[in-house]
């Protein structure tokens, strides 16, 4: 199925109390009921609309040594949009009523505070997780991608099906490989030349030979975050090449065959952003791109959760259902 991306109706005047998610323990959401928060100066009240499920979100949900339980209410999303309710001292340029994407950490909520310079106006009619979109965009542009190149992408999903279509738009031959046959569909739809199935080592990298007339690709990306995938964008990267890390790794250290970086003279690109600053122009470009149809995201929302359900949403985002890509958790 295909999230629909209208807007939510306004929220009722005169609510006085909030609802929010939080991990209570390794698989296991609790929904609070807090007072309703009042924001301080040079910050807004957002009433979430919703918030994309990043895969981030795994490694809490999981249960890992490092974790404390319960977490804050709320905590963990952060790919919110919403409507600003309330507007704090100080607070210039913003009217309450607008609809805006916003860059927080505790959207699996029914409201959140956020400074008013970290929101990104969302045109009227629209409504998505912008800051994911920016993501795939600061990772682009960080990648240095041209017309020509060939490119690897190892991963194919929201993040990699969108890297996909930046890539062939740019002029490059995109060589997609993902576990799934139907997120190979999908790469082939944003644009991907050659499709390989992320099935075994060895066969792959002789594929990738094979399509490249034994050069391998100008710039790989590594768009999973788990050792076997890091380990196979490696192998595929040409001499002189750039291996681009946009997977999130948070499940412990990694191994790198260091002696094949070297001798192939290749350069490691970690394609992660932390300045707010980066993040917020991404998510302004990610704006502009979807309201003049320079991306499309249809077909890439798929699945659709309400807050109390985000136990759910979050098994999916791990499992991986029939036609699944990524999830929304509609909070109001």
């Amino acid at each position: 199925m295909n999230v629909s991306l209208t807007p939510a109706r306004e929220r009722p005047a005169g609510t006085q109390s909030m609802r929010a998610a939080r991990l209570i323990g390794p698989g296991r959401i609790e929904i609070v009921s807090l007072p309703l928060p009042e924001p301080g100066p040079g910050e807004v009240r957002i009433a979430v609309e919703a918030c994309g499920v990043c895969a981030s979100n795994l490694g809490p949900w999981a249960g890992p040594d490092w974790m404390t339980y319960p977490t804050e209410p709320g905590g963990m999303g952060h790919e919110g949009w919403g409507i600003v309710e309330a507007l704090g001292p100080d607070v210039t340029g913003v009217t309450v009523g607008e609809r805006a994407a916003f860059l927080g950490q505790r959207s699996y909520a029914s409201h959140e505070i956020v400074p008013a310079t970290h929101l990104v106006p969302l045109p009227e009619g629209t409504a998505f997780p912008a800051e994911p979109v920016a993501c795939a965009l600061n990772i682009f542009r960080r990648s240095g991608i041209g017309r020509g190149d060939r490119v690897a992408i190892v991963g194919v999903g929201f993040l990699g099906a969108l890297l996909t279509r930046l890539a062939a738009d740019a002029g490059a031959e995109v060589i997609a490989i993902s576990r799934r046959e139907e997120t190979l569909a999908l790469a082939r739809r944003m644009g991907a030349a050659r499709t390989v199935p992320m099935i075994d080592h060895h066969e792959i990298i002789d594929e990738v030979r094979e399509l490249t007339n034994g050069s391998f690709c100008e710039v790989v990306i590594e768009a999973v975050g788990k050792q076997w995938p890091l380990d196979l964008a490696g192998e595929l990267v040409a001499e002189g090449g750039r291996l681009v890390i946009a997977g999130y790794h948070q499940d412990g250290p990694r191994q790198v065959n260091m002696q094949q970086w070297n001798w192939r003279g290749i350069d490691v690109v970690n394609a992660h952003e932390r300045r707010p600053e980066t993040y917020l122009r991404g998510m302004r470009e990610a704006v502009e791109a979807v309201q003049k149809g320079w991306l499309d995201l249809s077909g890439l929302l798929t699945h659709s959760y309400p807050l109390e359900d985000l136990a759910a949403a979050l098994d999916a985002t791990r499992d991986k259902p029939e036609g699944f890509v990524k999830a929304v958790v509609r909070c109001s």
